[in-house]
């Protein structure tokens, strides 16, 4: 299997979690990281004939962001809306990523117990997730339940360790290995 991942950072240089991540995957054998910032530039351009093609060699796509006020950082909103184009991605002739898998592997900052009903922000995770599950879904994609750490802004060296290889699992393992209803936390 191949793996496609998608890190969504504004400045990864600074980030500690999604730092750590990439640059554990991209150590991965059967893994391609993309570090969208560094690839868009500061004006969020791709250019789809260069995205396209790895998206086609890939059999599962994650996209890695941190939790910004309740969605992605905005370079990979722009990503998506220049990448997944009307006849490559939906459409008419637009099957290209039919039967792929699409995974989100994700930090907050705020801890698993305040994405409930009754906690800080009322909802539970998937909740917020939806837009991705029907991108996946208008795209042909299977939709994997989503991988977060929660509570990275903590800085705590042990959970981050710790988070690693069942990232790297998430990423690469088989998709009945990484199914099973809800969210992965960690």
């Amino acid at each position: 299997m191949t793996t496609l991942v998608l890190t969504a950072h504004p400045n990864l240089g600074s980030s500690t979690a999604n730092r750590v991540w990439h640059d554990a995957l991209s150590n991965v054998s059967g893994v391609t990281t993309r570090d969208l910032s560094a690839v868009g530039g500061a004006e969020m351009m791709f250019d789809p004939s260069c995205e396209q093609p790895l998206l086609r060699q890939a059999n599962r796509v994650v996209l890695q962001f941190p939790f910004y006020w309740y969605s992605s950082p905005p370079v990979l909103k722009a990503w998506l809306d220049q990448v997944l184009l009307f006849g490559f991605a939906y459409g008419p002739g637009g099957t290209a990523l039919h039967g792929k898998e699409l995974g989100l592997a994700i930090t907050t900052g705020g801890p698993a117990g305040s994405y409930q009903a009754g906690g800080l922000n009322s909802f539970p995770m998937d909740a917020f997730l939806v837009p991705y599950q029907q991108t996946a879904r208008m795209v042909g994609m299977t939709y994997l339940p989503p991988f977060v750490l929660h509570s990275a802004m903590s800085r705590n060296p042990a959970a981050l360790n710790a988070s690693v290889p069942k990232l790297i699992s998430f990423v690469t393992a088989p998709r009945n290995a990484v199914e099973g209803g809800g969210t992965n936390r960690v």
